[in-house]
């Protein structure tokens, strides 16, 4: 009994709930969806303050190692996070705590802040999260040439889909196994109001086929892409590489869905022609539907009303910037990379201004970007056998991503001395 006693007595006790507490900050912050550079800033924040020497962290998409050091002892502690999601009202409650402490903070003061922030529910329920959902892909659809029978079926699909997909996910289903049923509920549902507009207005929804694509644009990792980019350019390679393979799993997840749907269907995934219209009417809606993809993308994340419509402002000016420098003959990475490089820099001034993370209106302004129709299309066209739809939708999305990243790295360096210089 007296050797228990003496062995509890060397036990570093402060140092151990010290750790613990800045460990449970790392891994509600990854919960929440940022880049891992984000989630070692916040580590070592708390860690200074709670006095700490020195803190280091290893950090990917699923787990972090965390070191303490405080004078000649350190505590190494390992944690898994299994819940990969986005949530933009958490991940500001969060930065808020980390940004408002200061040294002598307690380990009970930051305990009782991470139950409240904990216990706070979803901002919107199911059906509102599933409307989002469905306005930011009807908004996709008209982007991607789409007409108001496209943009409707697309609606209802994404809508339908996204509750499916939410569901699941709350009852802690396999990832990759609901996206895959989530991608396949809104191609069938699209695929039911075509063949019913075919029945009603005698085949008038044959030449509505390509919408089904923007149907499954909900399911595009948006979050995990650009923070995977991200974690790259800060030479942070295991958690950027870890990202990138795993948005691409469920891109590839979607894409079968996708795939076996159109197979099984006929369903012809060719972009749609766009509409003649004026000039400055097609810029109006444009406007509206990026500030709408935008703001629906952004609420999906759970995101509160100010800060999505900071994001949809920014989102709103930058995709159509883009647009319409592609129109004018500037290459699709160009002007993404442009586009980018603006939402990085109206962020660094916008997310201060309201008082939220720049990621969480940097992101969902950036989201709207990311080539998933092209993806999509690439997949279709590799199960198909057609080499060259395959070949050139994949090289088209693969540039389009780097150059989203090239502009936001860009923005950063430019805006973030931390960014800048590797130290």
């Amino acid at each position: 009994m007296s050797n228990v006693r003496d062995e509890d007595a060397l036990e570093p006790v402060g140092l151990i709930r010290q750790s613990g507490a800045v460990l449970r900050v790392g891994k509600a912050m990854l919960a929440s969806g940022t880049g891992s550079y984000r989630v070692k800033a916040a580590m070592q924040q708390v860690a200074q303050a709670l006095g700490l020497d020195r803190h280091q962290a290893h950090v990917t998409l699923t787990e972090i190692t965390s070191t303490s050091h405080r004078g000649p002892i350190f505590r190494t502690e390992v944690a898994e996070v299994r819940s990969i999601g986005v949530n933009s009202h958490r991940l500001a409650q969060l930065t808020d705590l980390c940004n408002g402490l200061r040294p002598g903070a307690t380990v009970e003061h930051i305990n009782t802040e991470l139950d409240r922030i904990e216990k706070i529910p979803p901002l919107y329920p199911a059906l509102a999260n599933a409307s989002f959902a469905a306005m930011a892909c009807g908004a996709f659809a008209y982007l991607n040439n789409g007409g108001p029978v496209e943009v409707t079926g697309v609606f209802m699909a994404a809508g339908v889909g996204q509750f499916v997909r939410r569901t699941f996910l709350h009852r802690h289903i396999n990832h990759f196994g609901t996206t895959m049923i989530a991608a396949a509920a809104a191609c069938l549902v699209y695929l039911a109001f075509v063949l019913t507009l075919d029945a009603v207005a005698d085949g008038g929804g044959a030449s509505h086929q390509a919408g089904y694509v923007s149907a499954v644009l909900f399911l595009v990792p948006g979050f995990a892409l650009v923070t995977g980019a991200l974690d790259l350019a800060k030479l942070d390679f295991s958690a950027g590489v870890a990202r990138t393979v795993y948005a691409l799993t469920i891109l590839t997840s979607a894409g079968f869905s996708v795939w076996a749907v159109s197979w099984l269907a006929g369903l012809d995934p060719a972009p749609a022609v766009p509409a003649e219209i004026p000039v400055l009417l097609g810029i109006a809606f444009r406007l509206l539907a990026s500030f709408l993809g935008v703001l629906g993308f952004a609420l999906m994340f759970n995101s509160p009303v100010r800060m999505a419509l900071g994001a949809a402002a920014i989102g709103m000016v930058t995709n159509v910037l883009r647009l319409e420098l592609a129109d004018l003959g500037v290459a699709i990475q160009a002007s993404t990379m442009i586009a980018t490089l603006l939402v990085g820099l109206l962020a660094a001034w916008v997310a201060p201004l309201i008082k939220v993370p720049r990621i969480t209106v940097s992101v969902p302004a950036v989201v709207i970007m990311v080539p998933g129709a092209a993806v999509y299309r690439a997949i279709v066209g590799l199960n198909n056998g057609d080499v060259e739809t395959a070949v050139y939708s994949g090289v088209q999305a693969v540039f389009v991503v780097i150059s989203i990243a090239v502009g936001l790295a860009a923005a950063r360096m430019l805006t973030d001395r931390a960014w800048a210089f590797d130290r």
